[in-house]
C-alpha cells in the first residue's frame, strides 16, 4: 500500500466521468480560469487544456461525458446556460471547440447545479430548485436542448444514481420539515417514490450507491447524532451504523465505492473524504477503519476505485500538474474473540430496515 504524507489538498471541484475515462476540473486562478479535460483511460494521465476566448467564471460547473466532450455550466446574465467543449484540433485559429446546447433561466431564488455524471457516459443532467419545487432538466443528450424530465414537490439537494441505465436518480428531499431520499423514475415522466424512511422524525440522507453490489452509503440521525450508515439496495435488512465510522459520521463524505462486487456489498471498499483533509478506506465486513494521507494536491477529494481493488487519487504540484496515486484497502486486523458483547454495544439503538426501493 502507498502512504503518502498528508498535504494541501485542493477545494476546486474535479470531476470524474462514470466510466472513469476522463475527468475534468476549472484550472487557472483568479480571473484566469479555464476549463481542463484530464485522459485517465491510458497508461499515463494527461491533461488538455480547453481555453476560450474569455475566462471562465470561478462559479462555472464542469463534467465530462465518455466520448472526451467536457460539458460545461455558466451563469449569463439572466439564465444558466449549457455548452460542450472538446479539443479543435485544427491547425489555425481557437484550439477548444463549443457547441452551444441551450439554457434555463436563472429567476429569482432558483439555485441550479450539475448533478453527477450520468452512468451511461452521454447524458449530462442539473437540478433547479426554487422555494415551490424541484426540476431536473437533461441538458446534454437531448435532441431538443435542455427539457424538465421530473418535477419533485420539495426542495432537493444531493444526487445519487442508483443503475447503470441512468434512469433512477436518488435525490434528498426536504418536505414538511424533515428531509427523506427519494427515487426520481426518470423512465417513467419522474415518478418519485420513497427510499429512506429509517423514522418519521429523522433525516435520512443517501451520500453514494454502487449499482452493482447495491451498497447505499446513508446519513441519518435516527439514532439520536447524524451517523453513518449502509443498507442494501432493495433490501428488507435493517440499515447498519458501525461504531467504527462513528467518530466520522457527521462530517465524513464518502466519494469512490469499489465496484464489480455483484452481491456481496459487505466486500465493496469505500473510500471517504474526512473534514481535516485526510482519506479514510474502509469495507462494511470489516471493523476497521484505515486513516492514511493523501497525495499532495489531491484534486477535490476526489478519486476513481477499480473494480480490482486499486483507489486511484488525482492530484496536481507544480512538480507534477497531472498525476494520478494508486493505493489498496489492505486487510483488516482479526476480530477478537469475545463471549459476549460489551456494554456499549448491548446499549447501542437497534438498527431500523431500509424502506425497500421500487426497482420496476
Amino acid at each position: 500500500m502507498t502512504v503518502c504524507a498528508i498535504e494541501m489538498t485542493t477545494t476546486d471541484p474535479f470531476t470524474i466521468a462514470a466510466d472513469g475515462s476522463y475527468a475534468a476540473r476549472l484550472a487557472g486562478v483568479g480571473d484566469a480560469r479555464y476549463v481542463e479535460r484530464w485522459t485517465l483511460g491510458g497508461p499515463e494521465p494527461y491533461a488538455v487544456p480547453l481555453p476560450l476566448a474569455q475566462p471562465e467564471e470561478p462559479d462555472s460547473e464542469v463534467l465530462p461525458l465518455a466520448d472526451g466532450r467536457v460539458l460545461i455550466r455558466r451563469r449569463v446574465a439572466d439564465r444558466h446556460a449549457f455548452a460542450l467543449l472538446y479539443p479543435s484540433g485544427a491547425a489555425a485559429g481557437p484550439r477548444t471547440g463549443e457547441l452551444q446546447l441551450g439554457g434555463v433561466a436563472a429567476e429569482d431564488g432558483v439555485r441550479v447545479r450539475l448533478l453527477p455524471p450520468g452512468p451511461d457516459g452521454h447524458g449530462g443532467f442539473a437540478l433547479a430548485v426554487t422555494g415551490a419545487g424541484s426540476t431536473v432538466w437533461q441538458v446534454a443528450g437531448s435532441a431538443t436542448g435542455p427539457r424538465a424530465v421530473a418535477r419533485i414537490a420539495g426542495r432537493c439537494s444531493g444526487g445519487v444514481w442508483l443503475d447503470r441505465a441512468g434512469r433512477l436518480l436518488a435525490l434528498d428531499r426536504e418536505l414538511d420539515g424533515a428531509t427523506k431520499a427519494v427515487v426520481v423514475d426518470l423512465g417513467r415522466g419522474g415518478e418519485v417514490s420513497p427510499l429512506l424512511q429509517i423514522t418519521e422524525d429523522s433525516e435520512d440522507r443517501l451520500l453514494l450507491a454502487d449499482p452493482d453490489s447495491g451498497l447505499l452509503l446513508i446519513r441519518s440521525d435516527a439514532a439520536g447524532e447524524p451517523r453513518l450508515g449502509w443498507g442494501v439496495l432493495g433490501s428488507s435488512l435493517p440499515v447498519r451504523f458501525p461504531e467504527c465510522l462513528r467518530a466520522d459520521g457527521a462530517t465524513a463524505v464518502p466519494f469512490a465505492v469499489q465496484p464489480g462486487q455483484a452481491l456481496m456489498p459487505e466486500t465493496c471498499g469505500v473510500a471517504m473524504r474526512l473534514a481535516d483533509g485526510g482519506l479514510a478506506l474502509w469495507r462494511p465486513a470489516d471493523r476497521h477503519v484505515f486513516r492514511i494521507g493523501p497525495p499532495a494536491g489531491w484534486l477535490g477529494g476526489t478519486g476513481l476505485w477499480t473494480a480490482e481493488g486499486r483507489l486511484h487519487l488525482p492530484y496536481s504540484t507544480p512538480e507534477v500538474p497531472c498525476g494520478v496515486v494508486g493505493t489498496s484497502l489492505p486487510a483488516a486486523p482479526p476480530r477478537p474473540v469475545r463471549l459476549e458483547p460489551p456494554a456499549e454495544e448491548a446499549r447501542a439503538p437497534r438498527p431500523v430496515p431500509l424502506q425497500q426501493a421500487p426497482l420496476r
